[in-house]
C-alpha cells in the first residue's frame, strides 16, 4: 500500500473518492478550502463544484443522494449556519445515497469571526457526527461515515478543526470503491416535507438515532486504549493527540471518533474501570455535560476553560500544575500586520470613503474586512458575509428615524460574497426604499480563502471556462438605475464615483473592479514606485494609504522594492510629486 504524508484535507479528500462519492458541492471557507481543491485530482471518477453559498452546496449533494449516489458538502463552521435549513429538514428526510457535510471548526479563531462549537449543530439536527484526530482517521472515517449515513438514514456531520485540516500526518491508500447508483424512486412521504409527512419523519428519525447510539457502543470508531486503573480519559478529535501528549502513561483512554450520539453506555462501561475520569475536549463540554447529565462523574471544563485552542502545555499547567519549560530563542518574526496587500484594488477605495467623514461603512467577511485597520480606518462594523449591504440597511434606517441627517451609509462587500448572500441585500434596499449605497469590491476572485473562482471569475473549479455572471447586469435588474463602474487604483476617479452616488437622485450602487494581483492566470502590468528624496517633505502623507511597502526612513518616505508592484495610489496622494512609477 502507498504511504502518503498528507495535511487532513487532502486526506479527506482521499477518503471521499475511495469510498466512492460521485457529486461533491462546496464553498470555500479556511480551514476547509483544500479539501475540494484536492478533490479535482480524480477527475471523471466523480462531480466537484464550487457553490454560490453553503446553502446551496448542501442542497446540491443533498438532491445528489435523494438521486441515489454518495455525496459531499463542505464549508468552515460558520458555513453551517447558512446551510443549517437543509440540513435540518434532510435529517428529517433520510438519505437514498449516503450524504456528508464537512464542518471545519476554527478554535481561537484564526481565520474566523467568532470560534462556534458545531458539534451542537449534530445534536440540535439529529444526525450522526464523526470526528476524527489525525490525517489517516481522516481517510479511514470518510469510508465508515457514508457507511452510516446509508445504514441509518440519515446526513452525517464530518467535523474537523483547523489543527486537523492543515496538520501532516502518515497516510496509507486504498482503492476507490465504486459504490453502484441506488435506484431512484419517487417517494413523496420520504422526500416531500409537508407538515404531515415530516410529522412521520420525525418518529422515524428518534428510532433511527436510538439505533446509532447501540451502534456506537459498539462502534469500531469508539476504542479504548486500557493501560491502567487510575485514571481514564474520555476524548475525541485533536484534544485526543494533545492529551496523550500531556497525560501519564499509565493513563487509559475511551478515543471516541463517533460523538452523536454519545455511547453513554460505553463510557460508563469505561468509567467503572478507573479511579478518576477526565473528559478532555476543545470549546464547549458538550460531552462532558451529557456525562454528568448521565450520572458519570468526570473531571473537565472546571479545569481546562471553553475557549480557544488547546495544547500539551496548556493541559499540563491546567490539570497538574506542571509549568513546561520553553527556551527563548533570539530570532524575531517577520513581522505581518493585518492589512491589505501591496497593490490590492480595494485600497483605493478604502482611502477614498476614509476622507468622507460623514460615511457610514458596513463591512462583511473577505479581504476588504481588512480595510477597518489603521490608518485606513474606514469600516464602522463587520458581522457575517452578506450583511454589509443588510447591516448598513439597518443603520439607514435608524439614521431616518432617529433624525440623523449628516450621514451616508454604504454597504460593502466582494463579488464572492455578492453571489454568497449580498443579491437578497441588495434586493431588500432597493425594496424597502433604503438610503444605501451598496459597493461591490470586485476582484475578479474569491481573496481571501485562497483564490478560489465564483459565478463572477468566468472560471469554474476545475478550470473550465463558464459563463461569468456580470454584477452590474443583476443590480440593474434588481433596479439599481445608476451602477457606476470604476477602477479603484484611479483615486480621482474613484472620488468621483463615490461623490456622483451620494448625489443621485435614483438608486445607486457601485462597483470597483480591479482583478487581485495575485490571480496567476492573469497578466498584470506590474511596475515599482520610486521616492525622489530631493521632493521628499517628509509629510507622510503616503503613509494613509496603508500600503505595507511604503515606510518613511530618517524623515523621508521609501519604498520596499520587493513589495511594491507600482499601484501608484501612494504616488497619486503625495502633494509634491515625490513618487513615481517605472517599469520593471
Amino acid at each position: 500500500m502507498e504511504k502518503h504524508l498528507l495535511y487532513g484535507n487532502e486526506a479527506i479528500a482521499r477518503g471521499a473518492y475511495e469510498a466512492g462519492v460521485r457529486v461533491c458541492s462546496a464553498y470555500p471557507g479556511t480551514p476547509s478550502t483544500e479539501v475540494f481543491e484536492n478533490l479535482t485530482k480524480y477527475g471523471d471518477d466523480l462531480y466537484c463544484e464550487w457553490a454560490p453559498n453553503e446553502k446551496v452546496a448542501v442542497e446540491v449533494a443533498y438532491g445528489a443522494s435523494i438521486a441515489g449516489v454518495r455525496s459531499l458538502a463542505a464549508m468552515k463552521h460558520v458555513g453551517v449556519n447558512v446551510a443549517a435549513d437543509p440540513i435540518f429538514t434532510a435529517a428529517y428526510n433520510g438519505v437514498n445515497g449516503g450524504f456528508v457535510i464537512i464542518s471545519a471548526d476554527d478554535p481561537s479563531m484564526h481565520s474566523s469571526q467568532n470560534e462556534q462549537d458545531n458539534r451542537n449543530y449534530a445534536r440540535a439536527a439529529k444526525i450522526a457526527m464523526v470526528e476524527p484526530s489525525d490525517s489517516q482517521e481522516c481517510l479511514d472515517f470518510m469510508h465508515t461515515a457514508y457507511e452510516i449515513s446509508e445504514r441509518f438514514d440519515m446526513p452525517v456531520l464530518f467535523r474537523t478543526t483547523t489543527r486537523i485540516a492543515h496538520s501532516k500526518s502518515i497516510v496509507t491508500f486504498g482503492e476507490r470503491e465504486e459504490h453502484k447508483a441506488k435506484e431512484y424512486t419517487r417517494n413523496v412521504r420520504k422526500f416531500v416535507s409537508t407538515p404531515a409527512n415530516a410529522y412521520a419523519n420525525r418518529a422515524k428519525l428518534e428510532e433511527n438515532m436510538k439505533k446509532l447510539e447501540e451502534y456506537a457502543c459498539d462502534c469500531p470508531l469508539n476504542v479504548a486504549e486500557m493501560k491502567g486503573g487510575k485514571i481514564g480519559v474520555v476524548t475525541a478529535s485533536i484534544a485526543y493527540q494533545y492529551a496523550k501528549d500531556a497525560f501519564p502513561e499509565d493513563t487509559s483512554f475511551l478515543k471516541l471518533g463517533l460523538t452523536n450520539p454519545l455511547p453513554i453506555e460505553l463510557i460508563r462501561g469505561f468509567a467503572k474501570k478507573v479511579d478518576k475520569l477526565y473528559v478532555i475536549e476543545e470549546l464547549d463540554g458538550f460531552m462532558e455535560e451529557q456525562m454528568k447529565a448521565a450520572g458519570i462523574e468526570c473531571v473537565g471544563k472546571e479545569l481546562i476553560g471553553d475557549m480557544y485552542e488547546l495544547n500539551p502545555q496548556i493541559l499540563k499547567e491546567r490539570l497538574f500544575g506542571e509549568k513546561v519549560a520553553s527556551v527563548e530563542l533570539d530570532v524575531k518574526p517577520v513581522p505581518r500586520p493585518p492589512v491589505l496587500c501591496p497593490g490590492c484594488p480595494h485600497r483605493g477605495f478604502f482611502y477614498t470613503i476614509s476622507r468622507h467623514k460623514n460615511a457610514v461603512v458596513a463591512g462583511d467577511i473577505g479581504c476588504y474586512t481588512l480595510g477597518a485597520a489603521a490608518p485606513l480606518s474606514a469600516l464602522d462594523s463587520c458581522v457575517c458575509m452578506g450583511g454589509g449591504f443588510t447591516v448598513a440597511m439597518g443603520m439607514a434606517k435608524a439614521f431616518e428615524r432617529s433624525g440623523v441627517k449628516d450621514k451616508k451609509v454604504f454597504g460593502i462587500m466582494g463579488d464572492s460574497t455578492f453571489f454568497h448572500s449580498g443579491m437578497t441585500g441588495a434586493a431588500e434596499i432597493i425594496y424597502n426604499k433604503g438610503e444605501v449605497i451598496p459597493v461591490v469590491l470586485d476582484n475578479s476572485i474569491t481573496g481571501m480563502t485562497g483564490h478560489q473562482d465564483n459565478p463572477g471569475s468566468g472560471y469554474t473549479l476545475q478550470g473550465d471556462v463558464a459563463e461569468r455572471i456580470r454584477i452590474e447586469d443583476v443590480l440593474a435588474s434588481i433596479g439599481y438605475e445608476k451602477v457606476i463602474i470604476v477602477d479603484p487604483q484611479d483615486l480621482r476617479a474613484m472620488e468621483k464615483a463615490v461623490e456622483e452616488a451620494m448625489a443621485s437622485e435614483v438608486p445607486a450602487a457601485i462597483i470597483t473592479r480591479r482583478p487581485c494581483v495575485l490571480i496567476k492566470r492573469i497578466k498584470h502590468d506590474i511596475g515599482l514606485c520610486e521616492v525622489d528624496a530631493q521632493k521628499c517633505i517628509g509629510c507622510k502623507m503616503c503613509l494613509k494609504v496603508g500600503c505595507p511597502a511604503v515606510m518613511v526612513n530618517e524623515g523621508k518616505a521609501c519604498i520596499d522594492a520587493a513589495q511594491c508592484i507600482g499601484c501608484t495610489v501612494c504616488a497619486q496622494v503625495c502633494p509634491k510629486g515625490a513618487i513615481s512609477r517605472r517599469e520593471r
